[in-house]
């Protein structure tokens, strides 16, 4: 399907392109020439453009105040007045007495609002100055010696600007004429090159259309694929996991006899499981302060009374085996509690029961325990004898951290008995 859809779309669209690309070369060749014609009059223009703009107020009132002007002034206004289209005034001439024209007075008329003359030269039509204005200028002004910015220059400042903004409407004007054609042919040209464009556009739509389904058939394609492997991959586990079971119970049968043996051994622990935890509690509750041989003396009297109400429980009482963790009672042993039997119960009264530990602790084994078992938590450690002892111990509250308080007496301080009560 990609080739017999694909490639013939895509074959048309880069022909579309090409014609497109050869039209859009075609306008861009005749807009350069165009730019390179104006060329020309365009710095001349934006010179008298910036001409005009140096033009002061002062300088035009001083134009309009001449009542015998140089001629310089009289040749600039009279030019101004044609491009304007102004008509000349008939006056009677001092020496011959016949009646002429002059522009002399509709110029002085033309320069009443300095802001809007100038104004009104920087909006002039140069794209449509009427040819018998431009044919006047180019006979009559530009030919003549005296009409150059330069001459004009001495007899006025304000002149000089104008003199220079008809000279480049007429340059502007003579480029026009030339770069006017050229510019219909860019028109047309550029018209040319958006129907190319168009045509292409459309194409290219197409192809996109024809290119995103493409894409969504690879992507499922993909998904597919993708669903293959990870079934495959599933179907490899499957059968990898079959092995190792088989392999398993293949090595697990001779553990059948052990199993065995455990499970005999839970039957008696299970009915006699109701006097050793009633045992463990009371062990718990009640031996903390006691010593080894009372606390044997007690176990004894303890099973004797339990044999006697026909509690059911274990011949051999071991709170270890009971209560204890092995695991934990090893970690408790790497982190310096001593591993004879009577220190490991103690831990273990410590970490079950619910009411705060007192340990009377003359060798310091249990203080380097405890900092050693709590260091990770952060651990404060506080004497009472320090003053500031509570804001820690408030602090430790707040934040849920182990507090160690060492060199405890026989009294306590009463601040501390909510606290020890658990109120």
């Amino acid at each position: 399907e990609v080739k017999e859809v694909v490639e013939p779309k895509k074959a048309i669209v880069q022909a579309e392109e090409k014609v497109a690309n050869a039209a859009a070369m075609k306008a861009k060749g005749m807009k350069d020439e165009c730019e390179a014609d104006l060329a020309e009059a365009i710095p001349a223009l934006n010179a008298a453009i910036s001409a005009l703009d140096t033009l002061k107020k002062q300088d035009i009132d001083l134009v309009k105040s001449m009542s015998n002007p140089p001629a310089g002034v009289k040749l600039v206004l009279e030019a101004v007045c044609v491009m304007k289209d102004v008509k000349p005034e008939k006056v009677k001439d001092k020496d011959s007495g016949k009646m002429v024209e002059d522009y002399f007075g509709p110029g002085k008329k033309l320069l009443m609002d300095p802001k809007a003359f100038v104004e009104s030269l920087k909006a002039y039509d140069k794209d449509n100055i009427p040819p018998k204005i431009i044919k006047k200028i180019r006979e009559v002004y530009i030919p003549n010696e005296d009409f150059t910015p330069e001459r004009i220059a001495k007899a006025s400042t304000a002149c000089e600007g104008l003199c220079k903004w008809i000279c480049a409407m007429e340059v502007y004007d003579r480029v026009a004429k030339v770069v006017a054609p050229k510019k219909a042919a860019l028109k047309v040209s550029e018209g040319e090159y958006a129907e190319a464009m168009q045509g292409l556009e459309l194409k290219r739509a197409e192809l996109q259309k024809v290119l995103d389904k493409l894409a969504a058939m690879e992507a499922k394609l993909a998904q597919l694929a993708a669903t293959k492997e990870e079934l495959e991959r599933k179907y490899d586990d499957c059968n990898a996991k079959l092995e190792r079971a088989e392999k398993l119970m293949a090595g697990l049968g001779g553990e059948r006899v052990r199993w065995q043996e455990i499970s005999e051994a839970l039957g008696p622990k299970y009915t006699k499981l109701v006097g050793d935890v009633l045992l463990s509690s009371a062990v718990i509750a009640y031996f903390g302060p006691f010593s080894i041989p009372y606390r044997r003396q007690a176990i004894a009297d303890w099973m004797a009374l339990m044999e006697e109400k026909r509690i059911p429980s274990s011949t051999k009482f071991d709170l270890q085996e009971i209560v204890g963790d092995a695991v934990q009672i090893r970690a408790w042993n790497l982190q310096g509690l001593p591993t004879d039997a009577f220190s490991i119960d103690n831990g273990i009264i410590i970490s079950v029961a619910r009411r705060w530990p007192l340990m009377i602790d003359p060798q310091g084994q249990a203080n380097k325990w405890i900092k050693k078992k709590e260091e990770e938590t952060g651990l404060l450690i506080i004497k009472l004898t320090q003053g500031d002892y509570l804001r820690t111990l408030e602090n430790a509250i707040q934040f849920g951290k182990p507090v160690l308080c060492e060199n405890v007496l026989e009294a306590l301080d009463p601040a501390l008995e909510p606290l020890l009560v658990k109120q």
